[in-house]
């Protein structure tokens, strides 16, 4: 009989230094108001010198586990959805596969920016649909600070430091609580729209340095229309209308663009989860942290249909529809921030 990947578990970490906007405007020429004017953001996180995508990540996969009543000895595969692993190799995901006990489990990191979580959690249905992986651990977790020019208003302003994790399990077809369809794509022309150069760009050591670049007002056109469309698409994949979605958890990039996607599919903000203002735009990890805080704030219920959308830089989008199962034990993913392991 086929599977189908259900969530049964959930986790988030952040770090506990706050940056706020009013922060900001001692390094760079902003405000409070500018910023929160434009992006909706408030504040955000910054990682502390010994903790790492790979730290975190682990720290929110912990937790995932303790809310899905599991141990690491019971993943079969982790994958970690990020573009600020900790080396160029080995991945971060086999790093968190080492702190959270799971021993000969595969593990891999997807890079797809801001997708990234989306593309991990996709993978992931894959491997447990194929029959290769029962339990799978999908991580999302970034430093971004680390690759931001704190020059650069249009870029610093914007993003933040956090991981979160979720639990994927096979559940025979027709049981409640399971994926419903998901949509990857890209659209490579665009890359240069949105990109960071790393240690193998070509050129000298200036071409190389890791630093984020975007267009942010191309960017914005794009990532609208292309997660409206997805989502759209993906909802009539599960044979039902946007009317039946009872929550939204998109990438929580900024709040007119999420404002924007709402408006298009039709759906009021009462449905749609927002917690940008807290942590700004932690890329890979800002859906695994969304769910986990829909979680405990209670706004997702067994039965819930949910809405994944997300948007990045390569450029790559996706969304996901899925009938919300709950997680064994929610009070496990409520922790409020400490310090992850180095």
């Amino acid at each position: 009989m086929t599977k189908r990947a259900r969530i049964v578990g959930v986790g988030r970490y952040v770090p506990e230094h706050v940056m706020t906007n009013d922060d900001l405007e001692a390094i760079v020429d902003t405000s409070d108001e500018w910023i929160t004017d434009r992006t909706g953001i408030r504040e955000r996180r910054i990682a502390a010198d010994h903790e790492s995508t790979s730290s975190m990540g682990a720290e929110a996969a912990r937790r995932a586990l303790a809310s899905a009543g599991l141990t690491g000895q019971d993943i079969d595969l982790v994958v970690c959805g990020t573009c600020t692993a900790d080396h160029s190799f080995p991945a971060a995901a086999t790093l968190i596969q080492h702190e959270i006990g799971a021993p000969g489990a595969a593990a891999f990191d997807v890079n797809a920016a801001c997708n990234g979580f989306m593309s991990a959690l996709s993978v992931a249905t894959q491997f447990i649909a194929s029959g290769q992986s029962t339990r799978v651990m999908v991580v999302g977790s970034e430093v971004y600070s680390r690759i931001l020019d704190w020059t650069d208003r249009g870029t610093c302003v914007l993003f933040g430091d956090g991981a979160g994790a979720v639990i994927v399990e096979a559940t025979p077809e027709g049981e409640r609580g399971s994926v419903d369809a998901l949509l990857l794509r890209s659209d490579g022309s665009q890359a240069g729209l949105l990109y960071a150069n790393g240690p193998a760009t070509p050129g000298d050591a200036a071409a190389r340095e890791a630093k984020v670049v975007m267009n942010g007002a191309a960017v914005f056109k794009h990532a609208v229309v292309a997660m409206a469309e997805a989502s759209a698409e993906v909802v009539a994949q599960a044979g039902y209308s946007v009317e039946d979605i009872d929550l939204v958890v998109p990438h929580q990039a900024n709040r007119r663009i999420i404002t924007a996607l709402a408006d298009r599919l039709g759906l009021p903000m009462e449905k749609v989860f927002l917690n940008l203002h807290k942590y700004g735009n932690t890329s890979s990890a800002s859906i695994p942290i969304a769910l986990a805080e829909a979680v405990a704030e209670g706004r997702l219920k067994a039965g819930d249909r949910v809405l994944l959308a997300a948007f990045g830089g390569g450029l790559s989008w996706g969304a996901m529809t899925l009938e919300w199962g709950g997680v064994r034990h929610p009070e496990a993913a409520t922790a409020d921030a400490s310090i992850a392991r180095t």
